[in-house]
């Protein structure tokens, strides 16, 4: 679950609504911005898959005591999340290979500087996955893979960046991951300037350099669930009650 706060209220989006935004943006992505279009399709189905893996885990939040809110994606216990990990991964792999080795390669870098035991145990799976899938795709382009690997992690930023900060939100209030532009998109621009994006107003969001041949209007599932009313009912009862809400977001050119 991503969670935004407020002062009387949690902001929740359901992990596979926002990888359908990531999606969604990828969709409109400029292709003369990487080096061919070969497997674009299948990098669009890991942009709309790759976060399946918290379907379930998103059916019922649960709280965090100790923060005092709802568990997030970045705070959820370890092994579960790990755990689901891996099942996601594999469900997209019984579809599209060459997504699932994009997934595979987009949870890995979550924990590239771990020393955990059970990350380690979880980045020597995925690695053998990715030898394994490799040997599958006689035609893979290397170059070209970690450009669509960089263009999963843009997308899923750029998502994070819409669900995270408040719409409208000054530049220097902004969420701290995103204040200096989205890593690794100096790929895609000629002159290796990273992209990035600020908020218009409420509903308009604007990207520098913009990647996408067109403005995009986006629709963004999320509820707001009362503080008041978690107390009296608990986090998952409260999040059930509440309503289905949708904002309304445009990507537009700076």
């Amino acid at each position: 679950m991503i969670i935004r706060e407020t002062e009387d209220s949690f902001i929740m989006i359901k992990q596979h609504d926002h990888a359908f935004l990531s999606g969604e943006t990828i969709k409109h992505f400029n292709r003369n911005l990487l080096k061919s279009d070969q497997f674009f399709d299948d990098a669009l189905y890991a942009a709309y898959q790759h976060d399946r893996s918290w379907i379930g885990l998103d059916d019922t939040p649960i709280w965090n005591d100790r923060e005092k809110i709802p568990y997030t994606f970045s705070d959820y216990p370890l092994l579960p999340k790990l755990a689901f990990y891996k099942i996601g991964v594999d469900e997209v792999e019984k579809v599209n290979a060459y997504a699932s080795l994009l997934c595979s390669l987009h949870f890995c870098s979550f924990f590239s500087q771990s020393e955990n035991k059970d990350c380690l145990l979880f980045l020597a799976g995925e690695a053998r996955r990715q030898m394994r899938l490799k040997e599958t795709l006689p035609d893979l382009d290397v170059e070209l893979m970690q450009q669509h690997f960089h263009l999963l992690q843009f997308s899923d930023n750029l998502s994070l960046y819409l669900c995270l900060n408040e719409p409208g939100v000054e530049k220097e209030e902004e969420h701290p991951w995103f204040r200096n532009g989205f890593t690794h998109t100096e790929v895609f621009h000629p002159d290796d300037q990273p992209i990035t994006a600020a908020w218009l107003n409420e509903n308009q969001v604007t990207l520098d350099p913009y990647p996408f041949e067109k403005e995009l209007h986006l629709s963004m599932p999320y509820k707001t669930v009362s503080k008041t009313l978690i107390e009296q009912i608990g986090v998952a009862e409260a999040y059930e009650e509440s309503e289905n809400e949708l904002r309304k977001i445009q990507l537009c050119r700076s």
